[in-house]
C-alpha cells in the first residue's frame, strides 16, 4: 500500500506559525522506519504493508503532538494487494504515458 500523509500541530504558540520543527520530527520517524518513502513540500509518501505503514503514521503523528495542543492529519491511501515498488512504479508509468502522448 501507498500512503500519502501530512501532519501538523496547531496551538503551537509560535508567532511565525511555523511548523517545520514538528514536521521534521515526523519525517525523521518515517525515514528511520526503513520503509520506502518520499517527502515533498506538502506530503510524505510511504510504502509497505498495512500494519507497518500505519504504525509509522501513528508514531509520526504522536511526535507532532509534542509541538502543539492539537494535531491535524490528512491521509490518502492506495491499497493495491499484490503490488510493490509503487512509490516509483506509478510515477514511471505516468512519465512513460506523457512521453508517448505525442
Amino acid at each position: 500500500m501507498l500512503v500519502a500523509f501530512s501532519v501538523a500541530p496547531s496551538g503551537t504558540g509560535r508567532k511565525d506559525a511555523s511548523v517545520h520543527d514538528a514536521v521534521a520530527a515526523a519525517v525523521r520517524i518515517v525515514r528511520e522506519s526503513g520503509l520506502p518513502n518520499r517527502t515533498t513540500s506538502m506530503f510524505t509518501e510511504i510504502e509497505g504493508e498495512w500494519d507497518e505503514v500505519f504504525a509509522v503514521v501513528r508514531a509520526a503523528t504522536e511526535a507532532v503532538g509534542d509541538y502543539g495542543s492539537r494535531v491535524s492529519l490528512v491521509l490518502k491511501a492506495d491499497i493495491r494487494p499484490g503490488w510493490s515498488n509503487e512509490l516509483e512504479g506509478k510515477v514511471d508509468r505516468l512519465e512513460a504515458a506523457i512521453e508517448n502522448d505525442g
